[in-house]
This record gives C-alpha cells, structure tokens and sequence, in this order.
C-alpha cells in the first residue's frame, strides 16, 4: 500500500522533470538556430542639408538610436558598441568637440571606431549632395550641431 502510494507521487514529478527538461532543449536548440544580427545594407536616400536632425535620424540613428545613446537598433550588429554621443561635451571638459565630430563624421579613422564599422560619411554625404563640397561640409555641420543638442546637461 505504501509503494502505491509513493508511485502516485513520483509519476507527476517525473512527468514534470520530463516537460520541463524537453521545454529547455526547445529553448535552446531555437536559440541556437537564430542567426547572429546583421546590418542590412540599404542605398542612401537624399534627405535635407539644412536639416541636421532629418539627416541624424536618417543615417546615424541605425546604430547610435535616435536618443544619440549608442543604442540603435543595428547596434548588437557591430563589433564595438557604438559612442554615446550624448556625453561627447561631458568627456570634453564640458565644451562640444564640435571640430572632432566633424572630422569624424568625414574622415572616420580606426582610432575613432576600432573596427571601422561607421562608415565614412564624407563620400556617402557627396553622393546625396551632386558631389558639391559646400553642400557636403554644410550637411556634416548640421549633423554636428544636432548632436551637440543632445548632450546630457
């Protein structure tokens, strides 16, 4: 009587155990199946020179997220965690690099993003700007001066 008693028991906890183990593997063979994050490749799209924010939104937010927070969602793509650009001034004793941003913008180097995964705005800036330099310099301006708005006060 007592061995009944103590299999009415067991069957309900092994019958758990049993699900519970299957629901892991599930878990976990799904989790293994999921590909790493890529960053799909889009052509540029023309957006307003006078119009830093348009342009931020349009080709910075993918990765630094329109907060400027480095939180974009192509970001877990990247190989290094895109910069913060909200403290950009607090790094620089309170005062916006504003000619550090637009070198970076223009010119990105390995130095500023370890494995060049920004890419080099400059040329791509020139293709939505008919090549025009003045345009081009205009555009990295705006998107500078944009970014020094979203600095954390």
């Amino acid at each position: 009587m007592a061995r009944q008693h103590l299999y009415q028991w067991i069957t309900p906890l092994a019958l758990l155990a049993i699900g519970t183990f299957t629901t892991f593997l599930t878990v976990s063979t799904a989790e293994a199946a999921q590909e790493p994050p890529a960053i799909k490749k889009v052509p540029m799209t023309p957006t307003s020179a006078g119009s830093g924010k348009e342009m931020f939104n349009s080709y910075c937010a993918a990765c630094h997220g329109l907060d400027g927070k480095g939180n974009g969602p192509a970001a877990s793509a990247l190989k290094q965690q895109p910069t913060d650009l909200t403290l950009l001034a607090q790094k620089n004793g309170g005062k916006f690099p504003t000619a550090d941003v637009m070198n970076s913008i223009d010119n990105v180097t390995e130095n500023v993003h370890g494995a060049k995964d920004m890419p080099i705005w400059g040329p791509l800036l020139s293709s939505v700007s008919n090549g025009n330099t003045n345009i081009v310099r205009l555009r990295i301006h705006n998107i500078a001066q944009y970014i020094s708005t979203l600095q954390v006060k």
